[in-house]
């Protein structure tokens, strides 16, 4: 029973995967204008909240010069932040299906670097967004350290369970060997 549940389940580990790609999706489907605008305001949150926890009293003319100022940044830790993400949702239904170590790197990392890609190409066709190199390189980063934190995830916190699981494995197969070399021996004695 246990066994037919976890057959129904494993397909949908890649939901999450799925959903991260929709968002990013969406999110570069926006104009330019928009794209903007939204990376203003989330910038001019921070700035405010920065200013209210620091007490530093800025004016709304102060808070909107500093928005302004950390959008790139903020826009791109963003992009990072959302291919993070990506990564650790695409690298999960592998993990389930028995995809272990560098090959779970490298397979979730070309796959969200390749997504990545494809994204910039999707903005070409966005009204004021156009592709960037330079954007697909900061989208690596991030799934590059979404993949090592899966990893390290993996080594770490399940290694526990998989040397336990790894232990009563061997324990098994040793006593079906003794079993089957008992069972040889009694054969043999008339």
């Amino acid at each position: 029973m246990k066994k037919i549940i976890l057959n129904i389940l494993k397909p949908l580990s890649f939901l999450p995967a799925l959903a991260m790609m929709y968002i990013i999706y969406s999110f570069s489907a926006q104009t330019g204008a928009a794209s903007g605008n939204l990376s203003y305001a989330v910038s001019y949150k921070i700035v405010e909240i920065g200013n209210d926890v620091l007490e530093t009293g800025f004016t709304e003319a102060q808070i909107g010069r500093y928005a302004h100022r950390i959008e790139h940044p903020v826009r791109k830790l963003a992009h990072m932040t959302e291919y993070f993400l990506l990564a650790v949702a695409v690298s999960f239904p592998f993990y389930v299906y028995g995809l272990r170590s560098f090959a779970l790197m490298v397979t979730a990392g070309l796959i969200c670097v390749g997504f990545a890609a494809g994204d910039e190409y999707h903005q070409s066709f966005v009204a004021g967004r156009g592709p960037s190199k330079k954007d697909v390189m900061i989208d690596s980063i991030g799934v590059f350290f979404g993949t090592l934190c899966v990893r390290i995830v993996c080594w770490t916190a399940l290694a526990p369970f998989n040397a336990a699981k790894h232990i009563a494995e061997r324990a098994r197969r040793r006593s079906r060997t003794r079993k089957s070399s008992r069972e040889r021996h009694t054969r043999q004695v008339p």
